[in-house]
């Protein structure tokens, strides 16, 4: 190919056809089949025919329903609370019921609502439907905190372009310090949206916050420390890690247990899944399980800064080794210090990439 610039141009082109087919797969992938996959449901009731009934609808869906019996409605009650469950039927000769926990999972409940229906609808009887942990008017699908996630992301990971490309010529520890005073507009910018703004947290914002921080901070931290090694395919880097898989297992939409293993995997110990499960475990749970979404977001955070301190390392290790294969560094010919000319020569090659590189982000 005889022309640079078209040369220049088609390099470019790479980044956002990667970025059609990775999303592509992504989300077709985990959003366009949704099934249950050993969904877990209770059926109440210790009669005989109880346990037949529960049988026979474990052996009639297969790998696709997970069933157990519980003694009393307040058993199954306190397993939809702490998010063991998806469901629990409630057997009657007159008026059989549904228990669901909305603010767990609305495509869940939607999901357990049709397998129940239609065995209420045999014994012709209707289905009466009781969400004992629903979300707040304001977010009546629950998928609320889905779309804050998106909004934290987004912010998170284009100031990565700024903080890595722009700010290449500055010291790792100032673009340190640049990151935590980002992710600490970022999630503060997410507690108002999600609070004053649009009512989808009433109470506990000092926690939304906390845990807005640790999600941005961590992504903030990754992706500058990657930025020294992986430049311009940083981008590229950041949507895979941070949209294409990310999204997809954070179970905003759907729950693990309505996609594939994959999916369902991710969802164990993704950074995304972390702050939506902390955030609905501080608003609608009492706190069940949010330790482990902490940690789950620490984690990230702590990885972030391990490979921050690693970029640092490389850096100041490349520019020792330029400066001494630098003929200018030699005694009588120092018109500029070796750590001038070093910061002087990064600030130049910053300012060509960071433009074309920071357009790049409107792949996201």
């Amino acid at each position: 190919m005889r022309s640079p610039a078209l040369r220049h141009v088609l390099t470019h082109l790479v980044t956002p056809l990667l970025m059609c087919l990775g999303m592509g797969l992504a989300y077709l992938g985990a959003f366009v089949t949704p099934e249950p996959n050993h969904l877990p449901v209770a059926v109440v009731g210790t009669a005989p025919q109880t346990k037949v009934f529960a049988q026979t609808v474990q052996d009639t869906a297969g790998d696709k329903l997970d069933i157990r019996t519980v003694a009393t409605r307040a058993d199954a009650v306190a397993l939809l609370r702490s998010r063991e469950v998806t469901g629990a039927y409630v057997p009657s000769a007159k008026a059989p019921e549904l228990l669901v926990a909305g603010a767990a999972s609305d495509m869940g409940a939607t999901a357990v609502e049709k397998v129940f229906t239609p065995v209420a609808a045999q014994q012709g009887l209707p289905l009466k439907v009781i969400d004992v942990v629903a979300p707040v008017a304001e977010d009546p699908t629950g998928q609320g905190l889905f779309f804050l996630l998106i909004a934290l992301s987004i912010g998170s990971y284009a100031s990565v372009a700024a903080l890595g490309a722009a700010g290449a010529g500055l010291a790792m520890r100032v673009r340190a310090v640049l990151a935590l005073g980002v992710s600490t507009v970022v999630s503060g910018i997410g507690v108002l949206l999600a609070g004053p703004v649009f009512h989808l947290a009433h109470h506990d914002l000092s926690g939304v916050w906390g845990l807005a921080w640790l999600y941005s901070a961590g992504i903030l931290f990754i992706g500058i420390g990657l930025h020294t090694f992986l430049k311009r395919w940083t981008t590229l880097t950041m949507m895979v890690l941070f949209v294409m898989l990310n999204f997809t297992s954070c179970g905003g939409l759907f729950r693990p247990e309505l996609q594939n293993g994959f999916f369902g995997a991710l969802h164990a110990f993704w950074n995304g899944a972390g702050f939506i499960e902390g955030v609905r475990s501080l608003l609608y749970f009492g706190d069940d399980g949010l330790a482990h979404n902490v940690w789950t977001l620490a984690v990230w955070l702590l990885v972030g800064l391990a490979v921050t301190v690693t970029a640092a390392r490389y850096e100041r290790t490349r520019r020792t080794w330029q400066a001494a294969a630098d003929p200018r560094s030699e005694p009588g010919n120092r018109s500029l210090s070796v750590p001038a000319r070093a910061g002087r020569d990064a600030e130049r090659t910053a300012a060509r990439q960071a433009e074309e590189e920071i357009e790049e982000t409107v792949g996201v």
